[in-house]
């Protein structure tokens, strides 16, 4: 039976959200609906409103989101009702040529639930990520629940399901962060801090956590930076070269999305160096290097998608680390809202004084 329950949508671009009545069909087959428990405000969402991702309006926003599995459609055996899980929105097809090559964490024909939800008009829906979790139930692919361990705070384990996992898998997966490693992150907001936990827990030697506040500089150091730069009074290139022996950094990882400071990035690692760009451009930027630096540098320039995760490896690993107090994921989670505060939880975004934001359901 279809059920109405309260979402957040993104009515048309850059109109303020709304909540609104959402109408859930029960799960077809490979599906599986989710009554949502937590979900993180995060910026991929302010993107999805402001029109930076496509124009498929109107949208049901989140999708770092944590909760029960309430019921699952024909040919479902991986998850069950009762089953505490976190959406992904990499849910691994296992047949296309990266998952044949057994590399399925660069799958490339993730798949969402082929039913729509609506509003109660008929309006059809598009699902940030293909999970919409800014409601109180979600349908989705039943590839996209992850099956973890139901002691955990679904406020914390919510994170999993993008900001954080993006930013330690930037680290670990995509640069292959070392022991004895140097390690530059530009951009500490609730990614680039992420980065910063994966240096860490990877046993880098070295780092340097880059910003314009002072504020986010600090809580940077908490998550375990070593020296920090305000770019904003600095030359972080040069300052990051200093800190490295006049070298530059064996990796540094992007976590704004803007041309310049990926130029800065690129500049700041060490002759074969890696770059990696986890934060996310709009549509419209454009990059402009000299071909001859990216030929005459060497190394690597990497894109790092959802931090290269295989969620079903990765997301059970990383919270077994927080329940042996080896990360702190509780120290992202800076406030929790409910569904109509998220308006105001993306301008605090903007103030730069929190990590994550998450809505928490009764």
């Amino acid at each position: 039976m279809t059920q109405q329950v309260q979402g957040v949508i993104a009515p048309g671009k850059n109109e303020p959200v709304r909540v609104e009545t959402i109408l859930v069909p029960d799960p077809g087959p490979g599906e599986a609906v989710v009554r949502v428990q937590a979900c993180g405000v995060c910026h991929t969402d302010l993107h999805y409103k402001q029109g930076g991702i496509n124009d498929d309006f109107p949208f049901l926003l989140g999708h770092e989101a944590a909760g029960i599995v309430e019921s699952v459609g024909e040919g479902v055996s991986d998850v069950a009702p009762g089953d505490f899980v976190i959406l992904n929105w990499r849910a691994v097809c296992g047949q296309c040529r990266a998952c044949l090559r057994g590399r399925p964490q660069y799958c490339f024909d993730t798949h969402n639930a082929e039913q729509k939800m609506t509003l109660l008009d008929g309006t059809e829906l598009s699902p940030a990520l293909g999970i919409g979790a800014f409601a109180e139930k979600t349908l989705v692919a039943a590839g996209q629940c992850t099956k973890v361990a139901p002691s955990v705070s679904p406020a914390v384990a919510g994170l999993l399901g993008c900001g954080v996992m993006a930013g330690i898998g930037a680290a670990i997966n995509t640069g292959q962060v070392g022991r004895g490693d140097s390690v530059a992150v530009i951009g500490c907001g609730g990614v680039g801090d992420a980065a910063v936990v994966g240096a860490r827990l990877a046993g880098a030697a070295k780092i340097i956590a880059v910003d314009i506040d002072d504020r986010k500089l600090e809580t940077a150091r908490t998550m375990g930076a070593t020296h920090t730069v305000n770019s904003r009074s600095t030359d972080p290139i040069e300052a990051i070269r200093e800190l490295t022996g006049g070298f530059g950094a064996d990796v540094v990882i992007e976590a704004v999305g803007r041309p310049e400071t990926y130029k800065q990035a690129f500049y700041a690692r060490d002759l074969a160096g890696t770059v990696v760009l986890v934060g996310v451009p709009t549509p419209d930027m454009r990059l402009d290097l000299p071909l001859i630096d990216v030929f005459g540098r060497g190394g690597a320039l990497k894109s790092s998608w959802y931090g290269d995760c295989l969620p079903s490896r990765d997301f059970p690993m990383l919270i077994d680390l927080h329940q042996q107090g080896r990360i702190d994921l509780a120290a992202f989670v800076t406030e929790t809202i409910g569904l109509g505060d998220i308006e105001k939880a993306f301008a605090r975004m903007h103030e730069g004084d929190v990590l994550r934001s998450v809505v928490e359901f009764s």
